[in-house]
């Protein structure tokens, strides 16, 4: 579960942070209010995609849907604060212009690749970490014995070989070629 929040987190402060900056740079006003509204709306709309891995696609549409609301969040809340605080902002009404769309598409599909390439990074550390600690299990379980003879008779000590040699095969050389006889 600590997983699932961290990740929720992760995708709740890039996306809530990307509009704010960008709304922010769009001549916008965001207050601190709206901010966080936009912050645990992102989180909510997150924590149950995080249940697996996800790709591309599915968190470019996350991010896409959280983004739209994040901006009718941004431009409702600017509509409800005095004009002397808000200034002008890029657009006028709730219908982006082409410039605002054009921006935010592009800021979903890189940072839903930045994203995606964080989210592929964290599974194969995962995996490698499950492969490794599995691994460890089986390798480290005591192997039954047989019990010491009577007699006093014990196998000889183990044969030390170098770890380099581990893997090297006698015999390597090209095949003999039969010696004509006669």
């Amino acid at each position: 579960m600590t997983l699932r929040l961290a990740r929720a987190a992760a995708f709740a402060v890039v996306c809530a942070g990307l509009g704010i900056l960008a709304h922010r740079l769009g001549g916008g006003v965001v207050s601190e209010r709206a901010a966080a509204c936009g912050l645990a709306v992102a989180f909510l709309a997150a924590l149950p995609a995080t249940a697996r891995e996800r790709g591309t696609g599915a968190i470019t549409l996350l991010l896409a849907g959280v983004q739209v609301v994040l901006h009718l969040l941004f431009w409702f809340a600017s509509t409800l604060a005095p004009l002397a605080v808000t200034g002008e902002h890029v657009h006028s009404g709730l219908v982006p212009g082409l410039g605002m769309l054009v921006t935010h598409v592009w800021a979903v599909v890189l940072t839903a690749l930045w994203l995606a390439r964080g989210e592929a990074a964290l599974w194969a550390v995962l995996r490698r970490l499950i492969v490794r600690v599995l691994r460890l299990m089986i390798c480290r379980t005591p192997v039954a014995t047989p019990p010491a003879t009577l007699r006093g008779d014990s196998p000889g000590p183990e044969v030390l070989r170098s770890a380099l040699l581990r893997h090297v095969t006698s015999g390597r050389a090209p095949p003999a070629i039969p010696l004509p006889t006669g």
